[in-house]
């Protein structure tokens, strides 16, 4: 296989930025993700485009970071955000000293923070809770992280980058003190092979600490805290709300596309975990009481499904909570801590810091390289950013309501997703994804299975989890022939498990009859046994309890 200039572990939203910038600056640079891209923390947070006033009183270093890439990220993926602003609300429980503090430390990081009478809140946000006794307006906004890290992708690959996903790292190769590139298992040919480069870049989030044991230095010790969150059923929301005090679990909610999300707990579990994460009813039952408390509709609006994920913390010195450690971006060059040439990890960060972690690398990368490259990511705009062209608008074929979706959903990439629309029926009416998208996205953004597809259309994410589209998606990239070797059987199967998995913690009234109506349809008119799919045990053991 040949040889690059620099190999990139990792393809969450900072791998993909690495990739991009190096592209850029004319490095030959290969990106190596485990599953597919935007799969870890990535994909697994509230989708919250921070303005950093959630860090202000206690990591003025991230609030700063936060606005500045806000601000950055507004000019330079506009189709991959909505800058709604955010409301932080004092509930007569909580200090309301603490809102004056918290508009001072706003103020000092360079954040835009008002005050404003409770009830022009309420004007502007009518969800919020009734009982509220301040309010601040701040500048957040909620962000698609799939479509950001696809957008890097896609950028990357424009200027030369290669991207490999379903490779899984299984060692780094070394000649003495000098890294000479990796070994990986590909999950597709099921094949091992080397791949050499003299730069390799550890951007594995919190799977970090392994690619260092691969490397045989001293680890770099991450500290997993779980977070678990809740998908309702509909938007409640079109303002991010948040409770001011200090960061507890349950004390944000984040408006996105057709649903909210409310968000997070912290909860310390073992490394050996983080692949193997579980949601308990007492994580449920938590944030839907705090959600209650910031939107009371919350506590009557139906859960489309719950997730976790693991954020990638940098333990400090002592056993201190997940909470209380520095969201900041933490950059080690190997050379100098542990002798070996040629391996840099980037750790720590948080999503909307992602371009700048990434800056911070390939200024290292180049420094290594002797490159004098500048770096134009600040500047330059991400494929999709909304501009005069809009060659979609010009479609016939399509509605008025279809052409919106497409703009929204790829800004001015959507002339290109459906050219021709030959199949104008629906693959997914609850997000409104045109057969021929699905069609346009298997060929054009780097898709492998259902579950990839799902991350880039939003197919599968609407109100039936994939019950009515699952199957004419799976229809249509076997007809597509996605992959020589592809199995739309199995793959409708590890598709609608990954979908039960989410459904699981909160199978109870509307959920659990539509997990019903799921295992009728697919079992029933399909022929999916129990046997087939491993979940479906456990499905009818959930179902016995709940009732």
């Amino acid at each position: 296989m040949k040889g690059f200039d620099v190999i990139i572990i990792g393809g969450g939203a900072t791998g993909a930025g690495i990739a991009r910038d190096c592209a850029k600056r004319g490095i030959n640079v290969l990106l190596l993700e485990q599953h597919d891209i935007a799969t870890g923390a990535t994909g697994r947070n509230h989708g919250l485009l921070h303005s950093g006033a959630r860090y202000a009183v206690n990591d003025h270093e991230s609030a700063k970071e936060c606005i500045d890439e806000n601000n950055i990220l507004k000019k330079i993926a506009p189709h991959c955000l909505k800058p709604s602003g955010g409301l932080f609300l004092t509930l007569p429980e909580d200090d309301p000293t603490y809102q004056q503090t918290f508009v001072d430390a706003c103020s000092k990081a360079g954040i835009s923070a008002e005050i404003i009478d409770p009830k022009e809140a309420l004007l502007l946000e009518p969800s919020a809770n009734p009982d509220i006794i301040g309010a601040v307006k701040v500048p957040d906004g909620s962000i698609d992280p799939f479509r950001l890290t696809l957008s890097n992708i896609l950028d990357a690959k424009k200027y030369g980058a290669t991207i490999y996903t379903y490779h899984e790292v299984l060692k780094i190769l070394k000649n003495g003190d000098q890294v000479q590139g990796v070994a990986v298992w590909d999950k597709i040919t099921k094949t091992e092979k080397n791949i050499h480069a003299p730069i390799v870049v550890n951007a594995a989030g919190i799977w970090g600490q392994k690619m260092t044991v691969y490397a045989d230095i001293n680890p770099v010790k991450m500290l997993p805290a779980k977070g678990s969150l809740l998908i309702m059923g509909h938007r409640l929301n079109n303002i991010i709300l948040n409770r001011c005090r200090k960061p507890a679990d349950a004390d944000i909610l984040v408006p996105g596309e057709t649903v909210s999300v409310i968000g997070t707990t912290s909860m310390r579990i073992p490394y050996q975990d983080i692949d193997n994460l579980t949601i308990t009813t007492q994580e449920v039952d938590q944030l839907i009481r705090g959600g209650s408390k910031l939107s009371p509709i919350l506590a009557k609006t139906r859960i489309l499904r719950a997730y976790a994920g693991v954020r990638p913390l940098v333990a400090a010195d002592g056993d201190i909570g997940g909470r209380n450690i520095s969201r900041g971006i933490v950059l080690l060059d190997h050379e100098k801590r542990d002798g070996l040439k040629g391996f840099v990890s980037i750790v720590g960060g948080k999503l909307i810091t992602y371009r700048l972690m990434a800056e911070m690398t390939t200024d290292l990368i180049c420094k290594k390289m002797n490159l004098t490259a500048g770096c134009t990511t600040a500047s330059d705009k991400l494929p999709g950013a909304l501009d005069d062209k809009m060659p979609v608008e010009s479609n016939p074929s399509i509605s008025r309501m279809q052409k919106q979706v497409l703009m929204s959903r790829y800004g001015d990439l959507s002339g290109n997703i459906s050219p021709e629309i030959k199949d104008k029926y629906l693959a997914c009416e609850c997000e409104e994804v045109l057969a021929d998208e699905v069609r346009s996205a298997i060929h054009k953004f780097h898709i492998s299975n259902l579950s990839d597809l799902r991350r880039r259309t939003r197919l599968g994410m609407g109100t039936c989890q994939g019950t009515l589209c699952a199957c004419r998606a799976a229809a249509i990239m076997n007809e597509e022939k996605v992959r020589c070797d592809y199995n739309a059987k199995q793959d409708l199967i590890d598709f609608l498990n990954e979908r039960w998995k989410g459904m699981l913690p909160i199978a109870w009234a509307d959920t659990l009859r539509e997990s019903e109506y799921m295992s009728w349809l697919y079992r029933g008119m399909f022929g999916m046994s129990a046997k087939s799919s491993p979940l479906q045990k456990e499905r009818v053991s959930t179902v016995k309890q709940t009732l």
